[in-house]
């Protein structure tokens, strides 16, 4: 991309169209502006169509989305998801008796509706799911006859005292209390897995469908007004669901966005017609975009849907810089057409390499290999694609017809005859770029700041850091909930599973059975797990109850007699524990939190055991259950973190190097930039907040952005240098050519997104502040370290030896 040089002297004026060579200028500036009426009916026809496209896109998420591609961990998982049902996407829902307990017949027939609801849901695994009612969760003793064993809930029960006191007693033969059932009785749990197709349909589970269903058919139906039965669900499809509500909230702020812009942007122009041009080619920009995105089957979801916010507020910022130009050769006397033709010139190529920029920094995103941020990546791709015609073309096309007020531009041309960068605050700004001292001392500060920064960030963690749904408000419905199960439940939702493959019907070997019993033990050694499940121990329970319950038998026999018999009764009374081959079987850990050190210590232990005990024809693949595919995830986020960081700077780096032809250059705009990043990620570390999926691309979107401020800083500043100018006035001819452009710049993103930060969903919420930190500090870095720095690596001497700029 050639480098942006605008031409801080004044054009020619031109007062009459008559005096001016409408043949003037490169090609595309005569395609574009001597076919205005072609361009602004082509946009009308294409914004018509991406418009009722637009109205189609749709809103959902997928649980596969969320999964890191080529993950080992993920492989293992893909590869037997069919042989363990239930350690995927699972829905849990509780039910409450708040004014007793659960062997009240009238709560127990709630319960039972409840369940049948629930097992009659579109987009559930029937097979597998679990509560009291189910005939699949048995119970097994031994009894003077040998073993006797059934469904936990009696076939006989009638509602009466006898078939409710049955009923305790099978609970308590079956261990579900603490499980199935809470510690104190009050409530019970049904277990439902999730389908990632619906058979029914053959589409793709709707989780906010489901999520609705659950609410309208569960949750408002038997919760009830006096606060004696209540219903708490948990679970991805719900929080996705829950994610997906709050976006028809986050849609104000959209119009307040707008409305923040407006004010901005008319504070700055006082005209009317021209802001309110750029704001309307700034919702085409938006509109294209979602149209497009739906051409191509995809659409938006809790991650994206913030997209259009952001492309919004760029393009604003980058029409608000033609806005300006226009006005400010209208003020000299030019008339409009040929003030939006000089503008188009003057500005395009900085326009498109400042896009670049912001293009690279969502490119990039496209590295990390979970679905959901590269559909994210491909949407923001697509809203800065757009913007180079919608802002760079369209904007100054319709400027030109509908023109600016004269007043307005008058005030424009005033403001920069008089030099915004001698007077007033601009003139604080200048001090760095005139007083060695100052730039010094600029220095000084950065550097302490950026020392400062990088030793708080080096606290800065990968994943979650706390309990329940972090991607929701502390005191949302489902963290609410979440904390009540966690209290009332010995085990919780966060489930760590180990696969163990043999072949067929070899998972009741003895070599099988001891290595599955060796991880778990190792497992429970670990504060960070509750408690472990496998097939092992069920084998030990039946092993036991065959020598009437001795506890000394309570062991793996090596006699395979003695297994076989064990295996077959455990697998009768819990067929989860294995697959009908009998060659897969997990080892299910249930741990404390999902936290990221407790993932990272539980997935530690597992591959540091599988490396240290292989066994022949037994394979422990790591994981499956919610835990372990977030300890993929975190696994992934943390490598992309770091990778996604040296392509973003290294891109951003070619690209302005191509812009200045300087590698000083180069460092004055980057360090800015790489202060700006440790400082967010101190912020990250004094807020509480992980690296994790929501917000990995809050760092490559600030650096792609960002860089725009030094791009236009710069670019005056160096063309102005190489001209024969001393430092001090290139860049006080910057300040007063693109100085309150980049603030404007830096105001609007920023007050784009910050609206954000009072979102119910709190990870949008935290971009929306991270992103608002990162614009403004970008901004504020620019204007001050850019002097400051180049007062020490881009002295006039040094620039006027360096190769000029291509325009």
């Amino acid at each position: 991309m050639a480098a942006p040089t605008p031409n801080i002297e004044a054009m020619p004026v031109v007062r009459d169209l008559k005096d001016f060579d409408l043949n003037s200028g490169n090609r595309l500036e005569r395609l574009i502006f001597n076919n205005r009426v072609a361009v602004m009916l082509a946009c009308l026809v294409v914004t018509a169509v991406l418009g009722f496209m637009a109205t189609r896109i749709g809103l959902n998420a997928s649980y596969e989305k969320m999964l890191p591609v080529g993950h080992p961990y993920i492989q293992n998982y893909e590869a037997n998801k069919d042989q363990l049902r239930g350690l995927g996407n699972t829905l849990r829902i509780v039910v409450e008796n708040a004014e007793g307990d659960i062997f009240d017949p009238d709560y127990l027939e709630t319960l039972k509706k409840i369940n049948d609801e629930l097992f009659l849901t579109p987009g559930v695994d029937r097979a597998w799911v679990k509560s009291i009612w189910m005939p699949v969760v048995r119970y097994n003793e031994v009894t003077e006859e040998g073993f006797a064993g059934g469904p936990v809930m009696p076939d006989s029960y009638d509602g009466s005292t006898a078939s409710v006191e049955q009923l305790r007693q099978n609970i308590m033969k079956a261990g579900l209390v603490g499980n199935l059932v809470a510690n104190d009785f009050k409530s019970a749990m049904i277990i439902v897995p999730l389908l990632d197709v619906d058979p029914a349909s053959g589409e793709r589970i709707d989780y906010w469908a489901l999520s609705r269903a659950v609410e309208q058919n569960v949750r408002a139906k038997y919760e009830t007004a006096d606060g004696r039965y209540k219903v708490r669900v948990i679970g991805f499809a719900k929080i996705i669901g829950s994610l997906l509500d709050g976006i028809l909230q986050v849609m104000m702020y959209f119009g307040a966005a707008i409305l923040i812009a407006a004010v901005i942007l008319f504070s700055f122009t006082r005209c009317v017609r021209s802001t309110f041009v750029v704001l309307l080619c700034s919702l085409i920009a938006v509109i294209w975009q979602m149209g497009i995105l739906t051409l191509l089957g995809l659409g938006l979801d809790p991650f994206s849907v913030l997209v259009p916010f952001l492309i919004f507020a760029i393009g604003v910022s980058h029409g608000a810089q033609k806005m300006n130009g226009i006005q400010q050769d209208v003020g000299r006397g030019t008339v409009t057409l040929v003030a939006a033709r000089y503008t188009f010139r003057r500005l395009f190529v900085a326009g498109v390499t400042a896009l670049l920029n912001g293009a690279a920094g969502f490119l990039v995103l496209l590295l990390i290999p979970i679905p959901a941020i590269r559909e994210l990546a491909i949407a923001a791709t697509i809203g800065v694609s757009v913007l180079l015609f919608t802002n760079l073309v369209l904007l100054p096309v319709i400027l030109s017809v509908t023109g600016v007020s004269k007043k307005a531009a008058d005030r424009s041309l005033k403001q920069e005859e008089q030099g915004v960068g001698t007077r007033g605050v601009w003139s604080f700004f200048n001090h760095f770029a005139e007083s060695r001292a100052w730039a010094a001392g600029a220095i000084v500060v950065a550097l302490s700041l950026g020392i400062g920064g990088y030793v708080v960030s080096r606290n800065l963690q990968i994943g979650d850091l706390d309990p329940g749904a972090p991607e929701l408000r502390a005191n949302s419905r489902y963290n609410v909930d979440n904390a009540f199960i966690t209290a009332n439940f010995s085990l919780s939702s966060d489930v760590f599973a180990v696969i163990i493959k043999t072949p067929v019907e070899a998972c009741t070997r003895y070599s099988t059975l001891q290595q599955a019993d060796r991880l778990a033990w190792q497992l429970q050694q670990l504060p960070e797990v509750q408690a472990t499940v496998s097939l092992a121990d069920s084998v030990k329970q039946v092993t036991a109850g065959t020598y009437e319950g001795t506890a000394k038998w309570y062991t793996l026999s090596r006699n395979q007699d003695v297994l076989n018999y064990g295996a077959q009764q455990a697998i009768q009374n819990t067929p989860d524990l294995t697959n009908a081959e009998c060659s897969v079987m997990p080892v299910i850990a249930y741990l404390r939190d999902h936290k990221a050190a407790t993932l990272d210590k539980v997935a530690a232990t597992v591959e540091q055991f599988i490396a240290d005990n292989p066994v022949a024809e037994v394979e422990l693949l790591p994981a499956a259950g919610s835990a372990g595919i977030e300890a993929a995830v975190n696994q992934v986020v943390r490598e992309a973190w770091l990778k996604m960081l040296f392509y973003i700077y290294g891109t951003v780096a070619i690209l302005c190097l191509i812009a200045f032809r300087s590698w000083r250059a180069v460092l004055v705009a980057l360090l800015p930039l790489a202060l700006t990043s440790v400082l967010c990620e101190a912020l990250m570390v004094a807020l509480g907040i992980g690296v994790k999926v929501a917000t990995l691309p809050v760092i490559a979107l600030g650096v792609g952005i960002g860089v725009d401020y030094a791009l236009y800083l710069l670019s005056v500043q160096l063309h102005g240098q190489r001209a024969g100018m001393p430092l001090v006035e290139a860049y006080r001819a910057a300040l007063s050519f693109t100085g309150r452009i980049v603030a404007l710049v830096g105001f609007t993103l920023a007050a784009g997104v910050i609206t954000w930060a009072w979102s119910p969903i709190k990870f949008q919420a935290d971009m929306g502040i991270l992103l608002a930190f990162m614009f403004l500090w970008n901004m504020l870095g620019a204007l001050i370290l850019i002097p400051a720095l180049s007062r020490f690596l881009l002295p006039t001497s040094a620039v006027h030896k360096a190769a000029p700029a291509v325009a």
